[in-house]
């Protein structure tokens, strides 16, 4: 077994959406830094970016209705959805500019238009997202919204949902033309071809055993060859630990304080895909649901159009399911050996809190493809069973934590988990995850180098234009910023054949 010993300027540790974006921005800005990401599997977004393993919705809050929650005084609040709105504008920013600078040849390989609808059904609902509706198609960030609540006029939006439907109560959509499916998984491949042309050093099949300070601050990484059984250590000033599920273990192997008492519960997703095309050409649109009282945001069901392979296929879920991995193709261990003295208060904690939500996986788990059917029929009336099969999606593993809410706290975000000193940073949770990778990795490079910022201003704003400016506060830039972007990732006749 050799020792292979190197130095570099930077490590990433995890070849997904995270670390080819944060790469992509850092070569960008400093295209001397030398950069190596060490990988477990054979290739790039082969885990929670895949496209097969996520929904592929571009999350910028148009039909999110978790991202809205009514208050006690009956009004809406829209603060998340604005956020998340702003924060997926700095991704398509930056993409554009990878495309304007030839960086990415074919934007269609990754990203297509594909209007985002919301539908509810009942009084209570409908009365719900006709206050939405008031509260955000007036913001320049939601323009073109459209409500409805004549089922002639659904009928256009949504042919096969309202095919066959007894309309025996009220039933509203919301609809936005300038929405988007997203294939993060090209996506990852397209920027780490890129980055390997720039002389990246990309190390597939290589798992990342131990992380260590080492004297003089840095931080050296021992990488096993997982075909070889090679061992190889690599030291280096800044690492990124973007491993998805896999990132939590890494965190803790560091030590750092900022580490401690957080945990990680796992969901695994389903989804029933459709690819007949007779049935598949009937519905263009990704339409979101509500999610059932007392179920948890992961469980809010939508109907997809998705684009693979310039092949379209319909997705609906997720059904939750559970297994104690952290990745889909990580150890039944994963759950037991991220319990630590440290984190066990909290874990314990989660565990009587959320009792309703075990409950609730437990249930789903053990539900009959007939009983999924039942709930896709909520959303196509005349769904057949054998047009549909099951597809088992990505492993998300959701923050638990001691918050003001109290102690072990589930949360269901992402977040930057970075050292005092910035010599090192994680990204743990969730949706809406790859959708605003570019506001995340943004915020991984302020924290972390905040002596080189101010320097590399003007180039992130050569990059991303509305970098540092509040979108709500200057509308003109929220136009000029759509019209560029629409322009450059081809969304400006949204009406076309989206595989044309």
């Amino acid at each position: 077994m050799s020792n292979i010993q190197t130095k570099t300027d930077v490590i990433l540790i995890g070849a997904g959406i995270m670390s080819a974006t944060l790469g992509s921005l850092l070569k960008e800005l400093v295209p001397d830094w030398k950069i190596t990401v060490f990988e477990r599997r054979a290739s790039a977004g082969e885990e929670s970016s895949n496209e097969w393993n996520n929904a592929g919705t571009g999350h910028s809050s148009l039909c999110e209705l978790n991202y809205t929650v009514e208050k006690p005084d009956g009004t809406i609040d829209t603060s998340k959805a604005l956020q998340v709105n702003e924060e997926f504008q700095l991704s398509k920013q930056f993409w554009s500019y990878l495309v304007n600078s030839d960086l990415i040849r074919n934007q269609r390989d990754f990203i297509v238009p594909v209007p985002h609808i919301s539908f509810v059904q009942g009084e209570e609902d409908v009365t719900f997202l006709k206050k939405r509706f008031d509260s955000l198609s007036n913001n320049p960030l939601f323009q073109g919204m459209e409500f409805s609540d004549n089922p002639e006029k659904l009928m256009e939006w949504i042919p096969l949902m309202m095919k066959d439907r007894t309309v025996n109560q009220p039933i509203a959509a919301t609809r936005i033309e300038s929405g988007t499916d997203v294939n993060f998984g090209a996506l990852t491949r397209i920027l780490f071809d890129h980055l390997k042309s720039k002389n990246v050093d990309i190390k597939f099949k290589h798992n990342v055993d131990d992380i260590k300070r080492t004297s003089d601050g840095s931080w050296e990484l021992k990488a096993r060859n997982v075909d070889s059984g090679t061992v190889e250590r690599h030291t280096a000033k800044f690492v990124f630990i973007g491993g998805g599920g896999g990132s939590l273990h890494l965190l803790q192997k560091s030590g750092i304080p900022e580490g401690k008492g957080i945990g990680g519960f796992p969901v695994s997703g389903l989804f029933m895909v459709c690819k007949k095309p007779d049935i598949v050409e009937q519905h263009r649109a990704k339409v979101y649901g509500k999610a059932a009282v007392g179920t948890p945001p992961m469980s809010v069901p939508h109907l997809d159009t998705r684009v693979i392979d310039n092949k379209e296929s319909l997705f609906f879920g997720p059904f939750a399911g559970f297994t104690p991995k952290f990745l889909k193709f990580g150890s039944m261990f994963d759950l037991l050996t991220s319990i630590k003295p440290h984190n066990l208060v909290t874990m314990m904690a989660a565990g009587v809190k959320n009792v309703p939500l075990t409950t609730y996986l437990i249930q789903q788990v053990l539900l009959s493809k007939e009983k999924r059917m039942e709930a896709l029929r909520e959303f196509v009336p005349n769904a057949k069973s054998e047009d549909w099969e099951l597809l088992v999606a990505g492993q998300r593993v959701q923050i638990i934590k001691d918050t003001a809410a109290g102690k072990g706290t589930l949360q269901f975000g992402t977040e930057v988990i970075s050292a005092a000193d910035g010599s090192i940073a994680a990204l743990l949770g969730a949706s809406p995850g790859a959708s605003t990778a570019v506001s995340v990795m943004l915020e991984v490079m302020k924290k972390c180098f905040p002596q080189h910022i101010k320097a590399w201003e003007p180039k992130i704003k050569e990059m991303i234009p509305s970098y540092g400016v509040s979108l709500l506060k200057n509308p003109e830039l929220i136009h000029e910023i759509h019209t560029s972007t629409a322009r450059t990732l081809g969304f400006t006749g949204q009406k076309q054949a989206i595989t044309e």
